[in-house]
């Protein structure tokens, strides 16, 4: 079938040979795991649980180190306890990690200027793929660079669940939350006063459960997450997707939540033919250009059995293209077809700057997900949660927010591989938006 974003191998032998190795090796996650996913998305779909589905633009293999997984993990699970607070409902983690090595991009190659002259290359699509170096060799699509990224994948999952079993939850104690952003002059004096209250509250809480026993610290402390990356290498997925005992259907085991990128998601593609037919939950990224009629093709395609939690639509529609939203939620609701939404307010919302800086500003951030959240109100849908690229680290990368980054900062450490992240008082500021404004109409929501 048609394959968007497919991968030139040159050598189809060596192809054969890792892809072998690959479906020789253990799984990196299991059924089960799979399947407690699936029912905490069938609860968020009906309004019972949030999500919270973040982490890195494209994780690299040599940022495979535990300062950088614990960093991403320790500000999605104190996002989490602020939308638990806001909202008074359990909160599902996963986080994009432990094999987000794979980019789509929107030209197979590129040109860039090398000791003065220009050469035209293949385009980096991620280490799972080829390497960043602007040479032909590192820009070579590599097989083996599968067999490495499953096991940087496979470390990335160990450390993160010896930190889930051993105390990692002791992350969330208030004497470790970085709030110097609330002191910042370009909070207003309500909303500062809003963020510290709810700060202190939610410290207040934990507090409070810490002495009323373990029993009551349960959900704070017992720290699950899920793993999520885009399926955009078919060979990479379909290795290690397989039959398991017991269980009915096929599972793609390299990871709980594949989803189909917006360049990937034609209803007669390979991506769409291959993800419909694993037992996982699958998550579509959608944007204003898909019409309100594919939208509820795509979930039948992909959810025959209309099966509670297995499809998680993420909208990235973009501040100014929100309009297009309703027709489609309008549609699907009519359709009957159960899913699970989601609203990615980065993806649509890009910039370059003069020097040919990616960025993305964060009122627009903002601007799309009140939006997106006054048009779930509407229609009487459920937005089950945010999808977002963040990191735990003092990066600039996005304009604006309380942090203080300008575009004349973005050059102090500008760090990521392929797009721009929030950073970690960013990324907390957001969580402190988003719990305000549950419960209350959109229009509250602070801008």
């Amino acid at each position: 079938m048609p394959r968007a974003q497919s991968v030139a191998y040159d050598d189809p032998a060596a192809l054969e040979r890792a892809t072998s190795r690959l479906a020789s090796l253990p799984p990196l996650v299991t059924s089960w795991e799979i399947e407690n996913l699936k029912e905490c998305l069938a609860q968020a779909q009906d309004g019972e649980r949030l999500i919270i589905h973040g982490g890195d633009c494209a994780e690299t293999l040599d940022e495979c180190n535990p300062a950088a997984i614990t960093a991403t993990l320790k500000i999605l699970l104190q996002m989490s306890l602020v939308l638990i607070h806001g909202s008074q409902k359990p909160v599902v983690r996963i986080g994009r990690l432990a094999g987000q090595y794979a980019k789509p991009r929107s030209k197979p190659t590129e040109t860039l200027t090398i000791d003065g002259t220009p050469v035209e290359l293949p385009s980096y699509f991620g280490d799972l793929v080829n390497r960043a170096d602007p040479t032909p060799e590192a820009r070579r699509p590599d097989p083996d660079l599968m067999l490495a990224g499953y096991h940087h994948a496979a470390m990335t999952l160990n450390f993160i669940r010896s930190l889930a079993t051993g105390g990692f939850a002791d992350l969330h104690h208030a004497e470790q939350w970085d709030l110097r952003f609330l002191t910042n002059a370009q909070l207003s004096g309500d909303l500062r006063e809003r963020y510290q209250r709810m700060s202190q509250e939610v410290r207040s809480a934990i507090r409070f459960a810490e002495l009323v026993g373990a029993g009551a610290m349960q959900e704070v402390s017992r720290v699950d997450f899920f793993s999520s990356h885009e399926g955009l290498n078919l060979e990479y997925e379909s290795a290690q997707t397989r039959r398991v005992p017991r269980r009915d259907g096929y599972y793609c085991l390299t990871t709980h939540l594949p989803w189909i990128g917006e360049r990937t998601r034609a209803l007669d593609g390979a991506h769409i033919e291959f993800f419909r037919g694993i037992a996982n939950p699958v998550g579509v990224k959608i944007g204003p250009t898909i019409a309100p009629d594919e939208a509820v093709q795509l979930l039948r395609v992909l959810n025959p059995k209309r099966e509670p939690g297995k499809i998680v639509l993420i909208t990235r529609m973009g501040a100014s293209k929100v309009d297009a939203l309703p027709p489609i939620l309008r549609a699907v609701q009519k359709s009957g077809e159960p899913v699970v939404w989601l609203c990615d307010p980065m993806h649509g919302n890009g910039q370059v700057t003069d020097d040919g800086r990616k960025t993305r500003h964060f009122d627009a951030i903002v601007a799309e997900l009140r939006s997106t959240m006054a048009a779930h109100r509407q229609t009487g849908t459920v937005l089950g949660g945010v999808h977002i690229e963040v990191t735990g680290q003092d990066v600039t990368e996005v304009i604006g927010g309380a942090s203080g980054v300008t575009q004349e900062r973005l050059s102090e450490n500008y760090a990521t591989a392929c797009d721009p992240r929030l950073n970690y008082a960013q990324a907390l500021e957001l969580a402190f938006i988003l719990s305000g404004a549950l419960g209350r109409t959109a229009g509250d929501l602070p801008a």
